[in-house]
C-alpha cells in the first residue's frame, strides 16, 4: 500500500500547502484552507477512459467544420447557451437549493426523445426521480436513470450504454478511487471534473453538471472547477416569486449577456416568451412612485417596473435601500438630483425596488429610477402609458443608450403611448416608423417639467 499523507487545500482556488496557513498566497482569500487526505502515488484500480495522444499541427493545416448544435427543445436554454448545446461541451449549472436545477434538466433530458440520455443522480433514488417525472407529466423511453457516486462505476456503465447526453446531479457527490478524500472535497471535485471533461472531449458527448453553491452564492469547490467547464450557468430566483432567471457567467460558445426566464408551477418550469407582460403590474389606481423602464438583457428587450418610496427620515441618518438595483448607483443618482436639480433628498429615506425579483444592471433604467423617486417625493403619479429609456450622467444630463429602436419597438408593441429618451439618441433615428410619441430630453430639469409641469 502506498504511503498516505495529509495536505491542505484552498477551497477557493485549489492551491495545495503542506501546512495550514491563514491567507492563500494564490487568491489572497482568508481562512479557506482545509485538511484532506491525499496519496503520494495515485492508485490505478479503477478503469478510466484512455486519452489519445495529440500531435502539434500547423495553424494553416487545421480544418474548421461547421459548428453543429443540439436543439434542447427549450428556447430559453438555447438562447443562454448561444443557439443550442455543443457536442463535447461541459455545462455547469449552479443555484440555491430547491430553485429548480434538477427539475429543469429532467424536463430537458426527457423532452429530447431522439437522444439516448443518461441521468446520473447521487442524491436521489430511481424511485424519487420516477415520481418527479410523473408529477411533471414527462415520458421518454430513451432516457436511462443511474444512481451512483463512484466515478469508476459510472464510466463502466457509460461504456456499456454509450449515451448521447449525460446529466450528473450533482458533481459534489461524485468520488474517484484515485483520491483518498471524502466526496465534495476540493481534490475530489477537481479530479472528477477533469476526468469527465476528458471523456466528453474525446467522445463528443455533451455533459450537464449540477453544482451546489456556498452561503456566499458561489459554486462549491475549487475555483478551477469553473475554469475547466465550457459554460457556467447560474439559476437564480426568489422563493417569494415564481420567476426563475437563467444567466450565463461563462460561455465559450456564445455571449454571457443572454438571459432566460422561467415560471415555476406545480407541473414544472414553464418558459416565459414575453416577460414584459408578467413583470409589469396590472393596476388601475393612480399610484405615485412607479415608473416603467425599457431595458435589454443580451439581445432581448423587455419592460420592467421600478418602484420607489421617499419618506421623512425617522432616525438621524436617512436610510438607503435597494432591491434588484445597485445601491451605490442609487446613491449617485440621489446626489445628482440634489446637486444638479435642487431636490432636497439628503434628509429623506429612499427605498427602491425592481418589481418581479429581477436584478438589473442596465444603465438605461436610470431615467425610470429618478422618475419614480421624484414621483414618490412629490406624491404625483406618472401616467401608466409612459416609459423611460436613458442613462443619467453626473452632470445631470440625460445620456443616450444603445439599441434604442428595439426599446421603442418593445414599448410600442405593449401598448405604451409615450417614451422618454435622450435627445442625443435622435441622431440616425427614424421617428416616422413609430406610432408611439417620443419625448427627447437633455437635462433632469426638462424631464421634471415634462412630467410634473
Amino acid at each position: 500500500m502506498s504511503k498516505i499523507k495529509t495536505a491542505f487545500f484552498c477551497q477557493n482556488c485549489g492551491t495545495q500547502s503542506p501546512k495550514w496557513i491563514g491567507k492563500c498566497p494564490s487568491c489572497n482569500e482568508w481562512n479557506t484552507f482545509v485538511e484532506e487526505i491525499v496519496e503520494k502515488e495515485k492508485k490505478q484500480t479503477g478503469k478510466l477512459p484512455s486519452i489519445p495522444q495529440s500531435k502539434p499541427q500547423l495553424i494553416s493545416e487545421i480544418t474548421i467544420s461547421d459548428e453543429i448544435r443540439i436543439d434542447t427543445k427549450n428556447n430559453e436554454l438555447n438562447r443562454v447557451l448561444g443557439g443550442g448545446l455543443v457536442p463535447g461541451s461541459l455545462v455547469l449549472i449552479g443555484g440555491e437549493p430547491g430553485i429548480g436545477k434538477s427539475t429543469l434538466l429532467l424536463q430537458i433530458v426527457i423532452h429530447l426523445q431522439k437522444l439516448k440520455s443518461l441521468y446520473i443522480s447521487g442524491e436521489e433514488s430511481v424511485q424519487q426521480i420516477k415520481l418527479r417525472a410523473e408529477r411533471l407529466g414527462l415520458k421518454n423511453a430513451n432516457c436511462y436513470i443511474l444512481c451512483e457516486t463512484s466515478l469508476e462505476k459510472i464510466f463502466s456503465q457509460v461504456g456499456e450504454l454509450v449515451p448521447e447526453l449525460i446529466i450528473i446531479d450533482s458533481i459534489q457527490t461524485l468520488a474517484t478511487e484515485r483520491i483518498e478524500s471524502s466526496p465534495g472535497s476540493v481534490s475530489q471535485i477537481r479530479e472528477c471534473t477533469s476526468q469527465i471533461q476528458q471523456y466528453a472531449k474525446q467522445y463528443g458527448i455533451p455533459v450537464f453538471l449540477i453544482g451546489h453553491i456556498t452561503k456566499d452564492g458561489h459554486i462549491a469547490g475549487p475555483k478551477v472547477l469553473e475554469h475547466i467547464v465550457d459554460c457556467v450557468l447560474q439559476f437564480e430566483g426568489d422563493p417569494n416569486y415564481i420567476f426563475r432567471i437563467l444567466r450565463a457567467t461563462k460561455n465559450r460558445f456564445g455571449s454571457i449577456a443572454e438571459l432566460g426566464i422561467y415560471e415555476m408551477h406545480g407541473a414544472g418550469l414553464r418558459e416565459v416568451a414575453n416577460p414584459s407582460e408578467l413583470l409589469l403590474s396590472h393596476h388601475d389606481e393612480k399610484l405615485s412612485g412607479t415608473a416603467i423602464a425599457a431595458t435589454i438583457e443580451g439581445i432581448r428587450p423587455f419592460l420592467i417596473e421600478v418602484q420607489a418610496l421617499v419618506s421623512s427620515a425617522v432616525y438621524g441618518t436617512p436610510q438607503r435601500s435597494s432591491t434588484g438595483f445597485d445601491l451605490r448607483r442609487l446613491s449617485m443618482l440621489l446626489a445628482v438630483l440634489e446637486k444638479r436639480a435642487g431636490f432636497r433628498l439628503g434628509a429623506k429615506d429612499v427605498f427602491l425596488n425592481i418589481a418581479g425579483g429581477l436584478k438589473v444592471s442596465d444603465p438605461a433604467i436610470d431615467l425610470a429610477v429618478i422618475s419614480a423617486i421624484l414621483s414618490s417625493g412629490q406624491d404625483i403619479h406618472i401616467d401608466k402609458d409612459i416609459c423611460f429609456a436613458a442613462e443619467v450622467g453626473l452632470t445631470g444630463e440625460i445620456r443616450p443608450v444603445n439599441r434604442i429602436e428595439q426599446r421603442i419597438s418593445e414599448a410600442e408593441k405593449l401598448g405604451f403611448g409615450q417614451i422618454y429618451i435622450s435627445k442625443y439618441n435622435k441622431k440616425g433615428l427614424d421617428l416616422s416608423k413609430f406610432q408611439i410619441k417620443i419625448h427627447p430630453v437633455a437635462k433632469i430639469e426638462d424631464l421634471f417639467r415634462h412630467l410634473f409641469g
